[in-house]
């Protein structure tokens, strides 16, 4: 008897099992803000400097000959330091006015209340235009365009007296004295300083410097020995001192533009014009104020 078998299937292929690799996950780095911040803040959330190195004080030609060497002052600025340059008047001590933390430790190593104003130190007038509201362009109606005057005297040793634009960082703003005269001025004076150390610093930086004189310790005494400067100002807490040779101790001559003509609240190095008007000494007193830390 013939037994017969079920039909076979079809042989089926066996897939070979997969080989398995051992996988290391690589590890991220995720910072998660626990809150999320406005705007507003992220403008001036400018990196805070951390002091490495020892006070650096660098001596160039007053000509600006070497100015390859302030290579290093201009990197310390860009970081958020703060420190002593020469100007066509008397040394000042600048930093970045866009880094708070820098304007913060310059007011508090010259002692400079939060209220007073500072000036600007500017790389050119497309700076004032950005900066601040201008100068008077003219009317027609009785106010002379003071701007085509202005040019013949900057650069030169002149701070004027302009109403800041929002540009410019609060902390910079002089909002002028408990008077309630002055108590809504939201001035600040600028400069173009016509000297080629400060001149080589500005040209490489990306936004004008914050400035204020180098003054002693008797009212309205400057000092003009980069020497005195680094041995008085340096445990202050400066982080650096460019060296252009003593200076004359002549500050720069003061005008406040902001009223309906050109006033003198400081004469200086800079000559008195026929178009400016200067001022009676009781009222010169109350606008010194908001210019006590001009260069």
């Amino acid at each position: 008897m013939t037994m017969r078998l079920p039909f076979p299937s079809p042989l089926r292929r066996i897939p070979t099992p997969p080989t398995f690799t051992s996988f290391t996950p690589q590890t991220r780095n995720v910072t998660m803000a626990s809150a999320k911040r406005s705007p507003k803040r992220l403008k001036y959330s400018t990196p805070k400097f951390t002091k490495e190195g020892e006070f650096l004080s660098i001596e160039v030609e007053p000509s600006g000959a070497d100015s390859w060497k302030l290579e290093p002052v201009i990197d310390l600025l860009k970081q958020g330091a703060v420190g002593v340059i020469p100007t066509d008047t008397v040394y000042a001590i600048v930093c970045d006015c866009k880094n708070h933390s820098a304007v913060e430790r310059l007011r508090r190593i010259k002692k400079i209340e939060s209220s007073k104003p500072l000036s600007i130190l500017c790389r050119s007038l497309r700076d004032i235009d950005t900066y601040t509201m201008g100068f008077p362009r003219g009317d027609g109606h009785g106010h002379a365009n003071v701007f085509r005057v202005v040019k013949q005297c900057l650069p030169g040793p002149y701070t004027f007296i302009l109403t800041a634009s929002k540009e410019l960082p609060k902390q910079c703003i002089g909002y002028g004295t408990a008077s309630v005269k002055y108590a809504s001025r939201k001035n600040v004076g600028v400069r173009i300083s016509d000297d080629a150390v400060c001149q080589s610093i500005l040209q490489a930086m990306d936004a004008p410097l914050i400035c204020t004189s180098v003054k002693g310790p008797k009212e309205n005494e400057w000092m003009i020995d980069p020497t005195a400067i680094g041995d008085i100002y340096g445990p202050e807490g400066l982080d650096f001192l460019v060296d252009g040779g003593v200076r004359v101790a002549e500050p720069s001559t003061i005008v406040d533009m902001t009223g309906p003509y050109p006033k003198v609240i400081r004469e200086g190095k800079g000559p008195i014009l026929p178009w400016m008007v200067v001022e009676d000494d009781d009222d010169s007193r109350l606008r010194q104020d908001l210019i006590a830390s001009g260069t």
